[in-house]
């Protein structure tokens, strides 16, 4: 993505009326400018530039009341209805955790945030809060529910708008996805401190000591630890979930933010090169036609193995994962980890 762009405002503006059905993510792309800069062109007519920073942003969330959480990658998008109770804040890590919201939030991405209302067809007005990193990308939005607090929302865009409410903005290249990094001349440590791992945050921490990333582990590890599945037992996956009943966590996110879904899905409907569930307070986009790997993992924990379905892109970048759930009282691990071992393998 380019650091300038030739195109005004009023260009971006012009664009944004000649193409009012492509989503502001598809325009960006087509125009050649990051999609925040889509949305500082609107700044003092549809939008107001705000605080990003989640510490500043969560508080006045929360009292808005019915919202509708959502955090997507380039393949998939995660939607969530609820309210933005009990947040946590951290330098590094922060999260959302209630019921109906589970966020974890990565403070260093959320760079520029927008209050943004615009009229729909039906003359109603769309309310939402827009944040991006510092490529211009989206990173998660909040749409408002009808019941939400106009009050709080109107306190929110006063309390939190910036002093700088231009209309254009800089946004720096992306960086790109990292490929697939293995290590085979240290694939019996990775072995050997794999199955020492007591919690599966550990991880990530193994595959940087050994200069390895999440992917590039997966490919050397091998049985017992990983199972390589077919392209297409993503897709069986979501319907088994469903046809069986079988409570879930989906976890969808960029570096910016992680968000999870967990309990049942239901509703499942193909559309195009997309499938969705379709269930109330929860909705999920997955484009199929993305999925280039899919792993069957085990991770050893305190409370037992975790056991994900993991599927990424052509560029080794994570879409989504799914586990069981292992809450007290609820864990669905035992008919999740049955479920996991009927997908069809590579071989």
């Amino acid at each position: 993505m380019p650091e300038t762009i030739d195109l005004t405002p009023s260009d971006l503006r012009s664009a944004r009326e000649e193409h009012p059905k492509l989503r502001d993510r598809d325009l960006a792309d087509k125009l050649g400018v990051c999609e925040a800069q889509l949305l500082a062109a609107q700044t003092g007519r549809t939008a107001t530039q705000i605080a990003a920073h989640p510490d500043r942003l969560m508080p006045m969330v929360e009292p808005l009341g019915a919202v509708m959480a959502l955090t997507r990658n380039p393949s998939c998008v995660h939607e969530k209805d609820g309210q933005y109770a009990n947040y946590h804040p951290g330098q590094h890590a922060a999260m959302v955790l209630n019921g109906a919201i589970d966020l974890r939030i990565f403070p260093s991405h959320w760079q520029h945030a927008f209050a943004i209302e615009t009229k729909v067809e039906s003359g109603e007005t769309r309310r939402s809060l827009q944040v991006f990193n510092a490529a211009g990308d989206a990173v998660h939005k909040i749409y408002l529910r009808e019941g939400a607090d106009l009050d709080a929302w109107a306190r929110l865009k006063t309390d939190l708008a910036i002093d700088d409410q231009g209309q254009t903005l800089h946004c720096d290249p992306r960086t790109p996805p990292e490929a697939p990094k293995s290590n085979p001349d240290k694939l019996e440590i990775l072995r050997d401190e794999w199955r020492r791992l007591t919690d599966t945050h550990q991880f990530l921490r193994l595959c940087a000591k050994l200069k390895m990333n999440r992917l590039g582990a997966y490919r050397i590890a091998g049985a017992p630890f990983v199972r390589q599945l077919s392209t297409e037992a993503l897709n069986d996956m979501l319907h088994k979930a469903a046809t069986k009943a079988v409570p879930v966590m989906i976890f969808v996110g960029n570096r910016g933010c992680i968000q999870i879904h967990s309990g049942p899905i239901e509703t499942i409907k193909p559309m195009g090169p997309w499938q969705n569930v379709l269930d109330p307070g929860f909705n999920l986009h997955l484009r199929l036609d993305h999925i280039a790997e899919v792993w069957a993992v085990e991770k050893p924990t305190q409370r037992g193995p975790a056991i994900s379905v993991e599927a990424f892109d052509a560029n080794g970048s994570l879409i989504l994962q799914t586990f069981g759930i292992g809450k007290e009282g609820a864990d669905t691990r035992p008919a999740w980890n049955a479920l996991v071992e009927t997908l069809e393998g590579t071989s």
